[in-house]
């Protein structure tokens, strides 16, 4: 074959590699961008998503309804951290315990009220809040859990000063469960986080990611680690790191609800996470039916009465 023919066809393979390349860095920026990034001030607001699922509508309705009928108890509360001005509420029923719920990606505060029943209705006080990028919380990108974490013990020291609150239980749902085994496991924790309950926890959020892209039929070779890059871009974080690098440090208790139908906190991993846990006092409560984030509304009456004994168990003295 005459060397002119070879090279055509050596620019033709070198135009589809190219071409390809150029393909899965559009791709990966937009994922990133759609997953991660706040990109309008309408985006994660505090109205409830027209397109959710049926059952997440319910349990926004069911948990305005609770909020409503707290309203009286309830503060605005307001911090600054990194530069960002972070909102929440506070729901003030007497005492000195309290539960703050740290929501997962896309979900404001209100999203946090259908979790906070079975706390309140233990005796604790409620602290639910916008993630940073959230509500009328400032910023633009989700960081998976680094920054939150750090949110999540400034809130801590905020509200344990402001109303003089000793004793905190975190319940976290998905990347709020990571933030709250960040936080635990932080040299700067406060000694006054007890506890942490997580639903749907992931061991990193490149594990969750590459779930969503296996569920969507998207490619993962490749792509996965340019949406990595991208977040490392924009965050300076890695989602190939996560809880299961730091949970063996955590020393507090800890109960883990989880589904064996979680297509993306993997039943497998939530075992491997449970098992590498530090706690001396941990639990899993394993549901056979349930997609992510949505346990309670599936067995509403198990789900709480784990949350009781569990606080029951670890804290029924403490005040």
């Amino acid at each position: 074959m005459p060397h002119f023919v070879w090279w055509i066809l050596g620019g033709f393979a070198a135009s589809g590699i190219i071409f390809w390349i150029i393909s899965y860095i559009v791709a990966a920026k937009l994922v990133y961008k759609n997953t991660l990034r706040r990109n309008t001030s309408d985006q994660w607001s505090r109205e409830i998503p027209s397109d959710v699922h049926p059952d997440s509508l319910t349990m926004y309705r069911i948990g305005q309804e609770w909020a409503d009928a707290n309203a009286a108890a309830c503060t605005d509360v307001h911090i600054v951290r990194d530069g960002l001005n972070l909102y929440g509420e506070f729901y003030n029923f007497g005492g000195t315990r309290c539960a703050m719920i740290l929501s997962g990606r896309t979900e404001c505060l209100k999203y946090g009220y259908y979790f906070a029943i079975p706390y309140a209705k233990a005796g604790y006080n409620i602290l639910v809040v916008d993630p940073r990028g959230h509500g009328k919380s400032d910023g633009t990108f989700n960081t998976v859990g680094f920054e939150e974490s750090k949110d999540a013990i400034a809130w801590v020291r905020h509200i344990g000063e402001a109303f003089n609150q000793t004793s905190f239980v975190f319940h976290g749902i998905c990347i709020g469960a990571a933030a709250g085994i960040l936080a635990l496991t932080a040299e700067d924790c406060p000694d006054c986080i007890d506890a942490i309950v997580t639903e749907g926890m992931f061991p990193n959020f490149a594990e969750s990611m590459k779930n969503h892209l296996i569920e969507r039929k998207k490619p993962v070779r490749g792509l996965l680690g340019l949406i990595n890059l991208e977040m490392k871009r924009h965050t300076g974080h890695s989602m190939r790191v996560g809880p299961i690098n730091v949970i063996d440090k955590l020393d507090k208790p800890l109960l883990m609800l989880h589904s064996k139908e979680d297509l993306y906190s993997t039943p497998v991993y939530a075992q491997k996470l449970f098992n590498k846990a530090g706690s001396k006092e941990k639990s899993l409560i394993w549901f056979e039916k349930g997609r992510h984030s949505m346990l309670r509304i599936t067995d509403t009456a198990r789900y709480d009465s784990a949350i009781t004994e569990f606080l029951a168990k670890n804290f029924a003295t403490k005040i």
